[in-house]
């Protein structure tokens, strides 16, 4: 079969398969033939994505910053750029049709050490996310994440998320979202829908990763969002680096 025969056989496979697809709910038109036609060109022709490397799936959840109880599972899909620093893309789902409504860039405890003290109130630290179980890499096997969440023990992230209600569109500015770090913060409904629906145990990751408590470092922001849930219990090994100086010998 000849070169061009075979790409168009190509782009209409593609497009029958995009049109198998459901649209998303988003306020707009349903795609056309000629959009969906020039998509599935583009994917068939265009394989220089810098979105290619992003292939580090982690799940967890987020509180905006400014406002805690406005909390939401987050999809990250990250590309680890060097030892220091990853970078991810953040969808609401995993699947074909999730939304992508946000950004995180995370970075190492040596590298947020060097940040000056008005950068650093940007930056969540991840201790507690990895400790109580919440953080997750579905799909790998035991080991190779618990490795993975090794590698990110003491690390931080800075994170944007730009669509705040997934039925509207992305209105608004830009929130800054934050890590849960105490029991009791993170709604329960949010994290019995997400363990149901990628088939996860969290209490058994927790209790898998309780060694990890060893390598944990007081972290920077740990106490950020207290005063939001006075009846949050402390979490094994998750300490904020302020308190901890506070009550260091001639404070």
């Amino acid at each position: 079969m000849s070169s061009p025969r075979v790409f168009f056989l190509v782009v209409a496979v593609a497009v029958a398969a995009a049109i198998a697809q459901p649209e998303a709910t988003v306020p707009g038109a349903p795609k056309t033939a000629s959009t969906r036609l020039l998509e599935a060109g583009a994917k068939v022709l265009q394989h220089n994505s810098p979105l290619a490397p992003m292939d580090i799936h982690l799940v967890g959840f987020h509180p905006l910053k400014d406002d805690p109880h406005h909390q939401m599972e987050a999809h990250h899909f990250c590309r680890q750029v060097n030892e220091d620093f990853a970078q991810c893309v953040l969808f609401d789902g995993h699947g074909r049709e999730a939304r992508l409504n946000g950004i995180e860039y995370i970075i190492s405890e040596q590298l947020f050490n060097g940040l000056p003290a008005e950068e650093r109130r940007f930056w969540h630290p991840h201790n507690a996310e990895i400790l109580s179980g919440q953080l997750v890499g579905p799909g790998l096997p035991d080991v190779a994440e618990k490795a993975l969440m090794r590698k990110k023990m003491n690390s931080y992230g800075k994170t944007w998320h730009v669509w705040m209600e997934p039925d509207q569109l992305p209105l608004g500015p830009a929130q800054l979202a934050w890590s849960f770090n105490r029991d009791g913060e993170l709604k329960p409904e949010l994290l019995a829908r997400r363990d149901r629906a990628l088939d996860i145990d969290t209490v058994k990751k927790r209790a898998e990763r309780a060694d990890l408590a060893l390598l944990a470092r007081p972290q920077s922001g740990v106490d950020a969002l207290a005063g939001a849930f006075p009846g949050a219990r402390p979490i094994p090994g998750v300490v904020d680096a302020a308190s901890t100086a506070a009550s260091a010998p001639g404070r």
